[in-house]
């Protein structure tokens, strides 16, 4: 079978100019691998808007791509998780982005999976989740992988090591296997509420079904988009309103998922139906295999 590029792929795209931005995010994420080595062991940063603080790989990536963003003459505007106040280019552009510039920091000093995660708007946000024009992540394991959806399909590339921008199609229009097989869950299980304890207690017990958990919400996710199941970090005894943040996380994970053909729930609703006001708004979140999710929102509910 010959192989289909990224580029190739993208001319399918009825969107072109979100074509044309998902092409420039992949080049981006070659030069931020390149950048991994000499900034891995840096110290950590100042903290950032959540209290957290910032390792300075994180604030140098997401400088990175706001630059980058700037130059590309596509972005009005980015909403990042790195960023107190969003940051505005051109009017005249046709996007605002919504960005984690990189997922699962706490994974840096040990090497672990780490990624990014956006979602691209043509309208200014706050809006729901169905006003996505695309979105995607990328996942920087032993391979660079990039998996995007634009309305139509999800699809996975990775970086062949020859040729700057060749990503290489592994598979189109992926779909979350039934009955899945995995799970992951954020959280101190202490901390987890009742009724989602008992519904891992049977997902192990009755489903038979393993646990696989990285420490990073890319990777977590891209198990359960391959092998079916679930990934949850649920709401908190102490932290009811959960820990992912809606617009930089949940959404744009929701809609890949969904276009997967699996589900995505805050306990009651699709990520993607949720009427929220604050870009920085935190969420329970599940994802993964459309049964499962429809189970632990009917246990939720009783």
């Amino acid at each position: 079978m010959p192989e289909v590029t990224l580029e190739e792929h993208l001319h399918e795209v009825k969107d072109h100019e979100a074509a044309k931005l998902i092409s420039e995010i992949a080049r981006m994420s070659v030069d931020i691998r390149m950048e991994f080595p000499q900034r891995m062991a840096a110290k950590k940063g100042e903290e950032n808007k959540y209290g957290e603080m910032a390792e300075e790989l994180d604030v140098w990536t997401n400088n990175f791509y706001c630059e980058e963003f700037k130059k590309s003459g596509l972005v009005r505007a980015v909403y990042s998780e790195e960023l107190k106040t969003p940051v505005r280019f051109s009017e005249d552009a046709p996007f605002v982005v919504t960005i984690d510039p990189l997922d699962g920091s706490s994974n840096i000093r040990s090497n672990n999976p780490i990624g990014a995660i956006i979602g691209i708007y043509r309208k200014e946000i706050p809006t729901t989740g169905r006003s996505l024009v695309a979105s995607l992540y990328k996942q920087y394991g032993p391979m660079t992988t990039l998996v995007y959806t634009a309305g139509k399909g999800v699809h996975e590339f990775v970086k062949f090591r020859k040729g700057k921008m060749r990503y290489c199609l592994v598979e189109e229009n992926i779909r979350v296997p039934e009955p899945g097989k995995v799970y992951g869950m954020g959280g101190s299980p202490l901390k987890w509420i009742p009724k989602f304890r008992e519904f891992v207690k049977y997902m192990e017990e009755e489903k038979k079904m393993k646990l696989r958990y990285c420490g990073t919400f890319v990777g977590d996710f891209n198990q359960v988009l391959h092998y079916g199941g679930m990934f949850a970090y649920p709401a908190l005894i102490d932290k009811p309103e959960g820990k992912l943040r809606l617009f930089y996380e949940g959404i744009p994970m929701a809609n890949i998922i969904e276009k997967a053909g699996g589900l995505s729930s805050n306990g009651k609703i699709s990520l993607l139906d949720i009427e929220c006001e604050d870009p920085d708004a935190r969420t329970p979140l599940y994802v993964g295999s459309k049964e499962l999710i429809l189970e632990l929102v009917e246990r939720l509910r009783r």
